[in-house]
């Protein structure tokens, strides 16, 4: 979790800031450079998904998937670990993260290859499913959820769209 702590701090540092949730405009394809910071405009509510499209990089280490209110609160914090073929998923509320969750019933990402993976915010939940499938759920611990208002993504992947 320090190495997330460091790439969040040098997102802030670097102030890259952008929103998706409209048509994206050639420009802001470009600024989809990881470590990625961005805006989801409104928050979250239930009925709002998130969809991140990317290929895995050869011989990759971990990635991070995490939404944040600004950069404070970890609503969600995905971290995908190649050796121990894992997915970590935590929260931190008022600088305290909660109990990690593991379990998960396969490890969808193969390096060099394309993934979809879909964040949908629902009532009690967040529901991803990778390329299709459900992967698993995460029970909300921030509340309100339109306090959830930013995506980052850092790690062994490029991304090629965001919506």
């Amino acid at each position: 979790m320090a190495e997330l702590s460091a790439v969040r701090q040098e997102l802030r540092n670097r102030n890259l800031s952008s929103s998706f949730g409209e048509s994206p405009q050639k420009e802001e394809q470009q600024k989809l450079v990881v470590p990625f910071c961005g805006g989801i405009r409104g928050g979250l509510r239930p009925g709002k998904k998130i969809t991140i499209m990317g290929v895995v990089n050869a011989d990759p280490d971990s990635f991070d998937i995490s939404l944040t209110c600004g950069c404070e609160d970890v609503a969600l914090d995905m971290c995908v670990r190649f050796d121990d073929r894992e997915i970590l998923r935590n929260a931190c509320v008022s600088d305290s993260w909660g109990e990690e969750e593991r379990s998960m019933p396969y490890f969808p990402f193969i390096a060099e290859q394309p993934f979809r993976v879909e964040i949908h915010c629902e009532h009690p939940r967040f529901l991803v499913l990778v390329d299709g499938h459900q992967l698993f759920d995460f029970y909300h611990r921030v509340t309100p959820l339109t306090s959830i208002d930013t995506i980052q993504i850092s790690g062994s992947v490029t991304i090629t769209k965001l919506n």
